[in-house]
């Protein structure tokens, strides 16, 4: 295992990596998730909302982050806190990004054995990809940076491309009236669809690895402007092609808009198979950046060797993602993990930021 002396990340891979983390199981669950809560077609409304709260806490934690160079979240908050709060503190961190590992690998498990892998048990989905991602990670932040840069831009060309295919069964009239009932139904959103952003955090470690910390906030910025843009383009081309009506029935309505259309003549006349295969792939680049954080949380919580933490929670991982015993169990552990998180990070970023000011004052 490369030690973080010489496991360094540019700018630009940082940008990637936050994109990666973002684009996960949301890209298939925003849009049920946003028109339940919204309830009208002003969905895309809550998106743009929510896409801007979650860059302005990201430049926040950014900000924080390049304060401390060369230490994790985990390590200065051990230096602001104490040994034992800062400790527990660093343990919450762990536990939800264990947590989101265990529910992102679960959300590939029932997606993949719906359409793609029909009577496989969904354990041996599970093993598989837990492995697969196990070998990326022994080998350091700096080629889990290097894949994601290959994976990305793969990525935003098919996806744009099926999207503006899907253009076929598009109607502007499913997304009026705009603001037929005022403004508090997209407002109602706008925590939910925050919850698709969560990923902006991963700034407060990725930023002890930047070989240029000073640009932390230049990463979050871009970073986080490839998911609003295709979070946006999603919940817009969904609604517009099925209706809010038909959207709320849907477990996976991105998927069941892929579906609904096909085009004759070429290679792939069917794109479902198509987009789940660049589907998977980002799933993958979510779990594995998660389970490396939290990895390297225990690691640096517990001075414990990295290796050694990240065989540790191979079955705390795997045995956490078999808890939600339905679909329906599933998005309520995911809201629930969500909004966890959203509290955990935004208060602690403020605790955190106003002590390192407080001290440097002092010091001063």
């Amino acid at each position: 295992m490369k030690q973080m002396s010489n496991d360094r990340i540019t700018t630009v891979q940082t940008a990637v990596i936050i994109s990666n983390f973002m684009l996960g199981s949301g890209i298939l669950t925003l849009p049920r998730a946003s028109v339940e809560k919204v309830g009208t077609p002003d969905v895309w409304i809550s998106v743009l909302i929510g896409g801007t709260v979650a860059l302005l806490v990201g430049v926040f934690m950014a900000a924080l982050a390049k304060l401390h160079i060369n230490q994790t979240v985990y390590q200065f908050t051990q230096k602001l806190l104490g040994k034992w709060v800062g400790g527990i503190i660093g343990i919450a961190f762990v536990i939800y990004f264990f947590m989101t590992a265990a529910y992102q690998v679960r959300v590939l498990s029932e997606v993949t054995e719906f359409f793609l892998l029909e009577g496989t048990p969904p354990w041996v989905i599970v093993m598989v990809f837990i492995w697969v991602s196990f070998y990326l990670m022994t080998s350091g932040i700096n080629p889990i940076a290097r894949l994601f840069e290959v994976i990305l831009p793969i990525t935003i060309v098919i996806y744009v491309l099926v999207m503006l295919m899907s253009l076929r069964i598009f109607e502007i009239d499913h997304l009026r009236p705009v603001l037929g009932q005022g403004i508090m139904p997209p407002l109602r959103g706008v925590q939910t669809t925050s919850l698709s952003f969560l990923g902006v955090e991963i700034i407060l470690i990725l930023t002890a690895f930047m070989d240029n910390p000073k640009k932390s906030v230049k990463a979050v910025v871009y970073g986080t402007a490839i998911p609003f843009f295709i979070y946006l383009l999603t919940v817009i081309i969904v609604v517009g092609g099925l209706s809010i009506d038909v959207v709320i029935t849907r477990t996976w309505p991105t998927l069941d808009l892929v579906r609904s259309f096909e085009l004759s003549g070429l290679i792939f006349e069917r794109f479902e198979s198509f987009f789940l295969v660049i589907w998977i792939m980002q799933i993958y680049s979510s779990f594995v950046i998660t389970y490396y954080a939290a990895a390297l949380g225990l690691s640096q919580v517990f001075k414990a060797k990295m290796m050694k933490c990240l065989y540790i929670l191979l079955p705390i991982v795997f045995l956490v993602s078999t808890l939600p015993k339905n679909t329906s169990a599933l998005f309520v552990y995911g809201s629930l993990l969500g909004n966890t998180a959203l509290y955990l990070f935004v208060s602690m970023t403020i605790i955190l930021f106003g002590l390192t000011k407080w001290k440097k004052g002092s010091v001063k």
